[in-house]
């Protein structure tokens, strides 16, 4: 079949090659509900919803998608969908309810039974060890800014390998610790909700020791042979105005290298030490740790969203506050370039987060990956939009603004394929619609709708979308549906 490619992205017929993953992905604080039950600990995120006016309306995961309860149902979703791989994150308070000391056998059983379920249906487990929901004790003894930390998160890694390692195809240590380091402890807008810029940075560095450790502690327990990986939310930057190239290396500093230069290359970038030096020593680095931290990984996972736009403040004008598309909470995310670097608006079209769309962003961030680091597979972690999605009177959920993202998204995965990426598969955010973080149930970013209400699952116009791409490998043909609002 051949492709109908235009530059707006929007290509039909694109062929991807046999062994390309097609998944989707989920977190456990977002869907799984059940806070208290079966021995599970209080995590920093149960801590947070539950302080008025952290979260829209008051909503919290006490309930979610109550996937604990209804997790057969939703692998029977998954097939039916035809994914090839579901990648889930551990709750580390359901393993460890207090982050160190007895482990919650109940909580082990869960999982494996989730496992087992993936496997007998012929989907791939994709494990995610920590996606933010820090068992509070942990938290409340100095959370990811003390060394500690690290120490108990390696003995989780080595207690969940050992029980799953013989069964998952795929480990992921962390998930977008830019977002847990500089957003927890900086910023202020997520859970713990600290706005400590020197906190932050010794965050950032136990987020990338805790990394290190863990692949070494899951090589060491796994009884299979499972890929190792982590995931990272990359900053795709604009620059405008005077001084635009030194604002962006700022902020790539801080956003991206501060996670890749350890990770993959064993060193932090001397820029970004220089630029916090009136914010930290890097005191807490010790001889070693760099070490520890540059551990071969099978593939990188890439969770991509949006771009960045910025510019060096002037200090005269009225300076925006945007910290990175996550909002604002009184804080920065930016230690060090706080009054120095100015985020400013992008133009749309937005998602109903308000994050642009921009397809080319994510092309042009696989092709710079492969540049720098050419060894190194990819895995698209996360992509996916939230939009305001109604229900017809017959139920159906005909989500063409959601569809457009998908096919705009898998065009630029397509083209950077056909560049030499080695790209290695594409997980959708998200499976269902759930607990979006601060946003509590406002935002909708399922290709299965949720009604909180009953809990009702109904798969959507981009589901089923996703459904045909999944089996037959081909972009599909625009229906009429999406015809008709790109003639609007």
């Amino acid at each position: 079949m051949t492709a109908t490619g235009n530059t707006d992205f929007r290509d039909a017929g694109l062929v991807f090659p046999e062994g390309f993953t097609f998944g989707s992905a989920t977190a456990s604080y977002q869907v799984e509900g059940a806070a208290t039950e079966d021995g599970r600990g209080p995590s920093i995120w149960d801590t947070f919803s539950h302080t008025p006016g952290k979260v829209w309306n008051g909503d919290t995961g006490d309930v979610a998608c109550d996937h604990y309860h209804r997790w057969e149902a939703d692998l029977g979703l998954m097939a039916g969908l035809g994914l090839n791989a579901y990648r889930f994150s551990i709750a580390w308070p359901r393993i460890m309810p207090t982050g160190t000391g007895e482990v919650n056998q109940a909580g082990i059983d869960f999982y494996s039974r989730l496992v087992d379920g993936l496997l007998e249906r012929g989907i791939r487990p994709v494990a995610t060890l920590y996606h933010w929901d820090l068992p509070q004790s942990l938290e409340d003894a100095g959370g990811w800014p003390a060394r500690a930390t690290a120490d108990a998160f390696t003995r989780y890694a080595e207690v969940v390998g050992q029980a799953l390692g013989d069964r998952v195809h795929t480990w992921t240590t962390l998930n977008e610790p830019w977002c847990s380091a500089y957003l927890g402890y900086g910023q202020g807008g997520h859970a713990p909700g600290r706005h400590e810029p020197a906190a932050a940075l010794a965050a950032v560095h136990h987020l990338n020791l805790a990394h290190g450790r863990a692949v070494q502690a899951l090589r060491a327990t796994s009884a299979g042979d499972p890929d190792y990986s982590v995931t990272l939310n990359f900053h795709v930057l604009r620059g405008i105005g005077d001084g635009a190239g030194e604002a962006m290396r700022r902020i790539d500093a801080l956003a991206n290298r501060a996670f890749t230069g350890p990770m993959l290359r064993g060193a932090y970038p001397s820029d970004l030490l220089e630029d916090t030096a009136s914010v930290t020593d890097w005191g807490f680095v010790h001889d070693g740790d760099l070490a520890e931290i540059h551990q071969p990984i099978d593939v990188l996972g890439v969770n991509y969203y949006s771009t960045a736009t910025l510019r060096l403040w002037d200090g005269v004008s009225p300076k925006q506050q945007n910290d990175g598309h996550k909002g604002a909470d009184g804080g920065t995310a930016w230690p060090g370039s706080d009054g120095v670097v100015e985020f400013v608006e992008q133009p749309g079209p937005y998602t109903d987060m308000g994050w642009n769309i921009a397809p080319e962003g994510l092309e042009e961030l696989l092709l710079s990956l492969r540049e720098q680091f050419p060894a190194q597979p990819l895995m698209i972690t996360e992509n996916g939009a939230a939009f305001p999605d109604t229900v017809d009177p017959d139920g159906a959920v005909h989500d063409v603004e959601r569809v457009d993202y998908l096919r705009r998204h898998l065009t630029a995965v397509h083209r950077a394929l056909s560049q030499g990426v080695d790209l290695r598969g594409y997980f959708v955010w998200s499976l269902l619609d759930n607990f979006e973080w601060g946003y509590g149930y406002a935002k909708r970013f399922g290709i299965v709708r949720v009604d909180f209400d009953t809990l009702e699952r109904t798969v959507k116009d981009s589901g089923l979308w996703y459904r045909e791409l999944a089996h037959t490998r081909v972009v599909p043909e625009l229906g009429p549906r999406e015809r008709r609002t790109l003639d609007r």
